[in-house]
């Protein structure tokens, strides 16, 4: 090998190194903000956390393979690991997604009620958990799950437990939590229903958050007056398919959310939507 070709083989042996570095500097940084994005999944609920501490928490899955393209345009091409999966209620539109999920993420750990359901979605999730041995862990009470020094998880709902139970309105078993990082707070409520919201009322917890994920996709058997007065929303986000068969959000919760002063934004009419936390305050990504 003659002199010059080394030479330019060390230049450029060096200048991909320091690509690489800066590369891996860029990318593999710890993350200093919180990021929520509520995937556009159609019709259903999914929610990527990206956590301060570099965790990945996926709630719900929507009702298709519509996720794991949502989760692709989120997440970088080589980050294939959901730290960890809640599942708040067994209906089709929160849990058929996470079949996929699971199939192709490496998921650390599930969070989810026990509650009985018999859809064979639901069986066919609870089989794939089994078969690749992964962590589930059933949630029946309240209590907090630290995700770093300043951001957790204080699960609110339920406050007793379902496990092994036949529930006739699964809406009602929505395992419901506030994500706190520093100041900034948002709650999660699943397809939560206003007889739910009353027990949680009953037991005086405080709701306020700066976000607030409305109930059962804007339905009017959710978000009654006196749980959004508890909460006092500066956001209230609604996960809902365009020109859905259902008729949501209803005009009477659009309604409630506007004279509480809540800017609302809605999947069906700006994709996905990605909120971002310094933990002081909450700031739309355009």
């Amino acid at each position: 090998m003659s002199s010059r070709l080394y030479k330019i083989l060390l230049i450029l042996g060096i200048v991909f190194v320091i690509i690489a570095l800066l590369l891996f500097w860029l990318y593999w940084r710890q993350p200093e903000n919180l990021e929520v994005d509520f995937l556009d999944v159609g019709q259903g609920d999914a929610i990527l956390i990206k956590a301060p501490a570099g965790q990945n928490i996926l709630i719900d899955g929507g009702p298709d393979k519509a996720v794991l393209k949502r989760l692709a345009e989120n997440l970088p091409w080589w980050d294939k690991q959901i730290d960890l999966m809640i599942l708040t209620h067994p209906h089709d539109d929160h849990v058929s997604g996470l079949i996929d999920v699971i199939k192709r993420y490496q998921v650390k750990e599930i969070l989810y009620t026990g509650v009985i359901h018999h859809s064979p979605n639901f069986l066919a999730w609870l089989e794939l958990i089994k078969n690749k041995k992964i962590k589930l862990t059933i949630i029946d009470r309240p209590q907090t799950v630290k995700l770093s020094q300043n951001c957790q998880l204080d699960i609110i709902y339920p406050q007793e437990s379902f496990l092994g139970q036949e529930v006739e309105n699964l809406n009602n078993t929505s395992l419901t939590f506030k994500l706190i990082y520093g100041q900034t707070k948002f709650l999660f409520t699943g397809d939560l229903e206003q007889l739910a919201e009353e027990k949680i009322l009953a037991s005086a917890v405080n709701l306020q958050a700066d976000v607030l994920k409305v109930g059962h996709h804007g339905s009017d058997t959710s978000s009654s007056q006196a749980f959004l007065d508890k909460i006092q929303p500066q956001l209230a986000v609604i996960s809902v398919g365009k020109d859905n068969d259902f008729g949501f959000p209803s005009l009477r919760v659009i309604k409630r959310l506007e004279r509480l002063g809540a800017q609302i934004l809605r999947t069906d009419q700006a994709g996905t939507i990605k909120l971002v936390s310094d933990g002081v305050k909450v700031e739309l990504l355009k």
